[in-house]
């Protein structure tokens, strides 16, 4: 399988990001990556439309529906959640038993320090 192959099915991301960079960068649509910018292509020819004042008073106040933008803020949450690359369960056991590990190592080290000094200050004022 070749990177070419890569590029004709848009799959669930890998974690591969050089092929992801690449398949961008290729992309004829895409005005905004670090690929464009690096060429210094600009899109001249593409330009926003202008809204009216009123558009931009309830926009920059947070107006409109709030109904509407809370069904837009969770779909835009469930797009990010499937960009996520999530570990398998052997990774996640790794890193369960790594955080405990370092847990219980920096319990015992300030319990030690705590008993040292308990200890010296008791010698130190009797």
């Amino acid at each position: 399988m070749s990177d070419d192959d890569d590029t004709d099915a848009v799959t669930r991301p890998s974690g591969k990001r050089s092929s992801r960079r690449a398949r961008t960068a290729s992309s004829e649509h895409d005005t905004g990556s670090v690929a464009t910018i690096e060429r210094g292509s600009r899109d001249d020819a593409v330009k926003p439309k202008t809204s009216k004042p009123s558009d931009k008073k309830k926009t920059a106040k947070g107006g409109g529906n709030p109904l509407k933008r809370l069904v837009k803020f969770l779909k835009e949450v469930f797009q990010e959640l499937r960009k996520v690359i999530w570990p398998n369960r052997k990774q996640m056991v790794t890193y369960t038993t790594v955080v405990l590990v370092f847990v219980i190592f920096t319990v015992a080290f300030i319990a030690g320090l705590d008993l040292a000094l308990i200890k010296g200050v008791n010698w130190l004022f009797g």
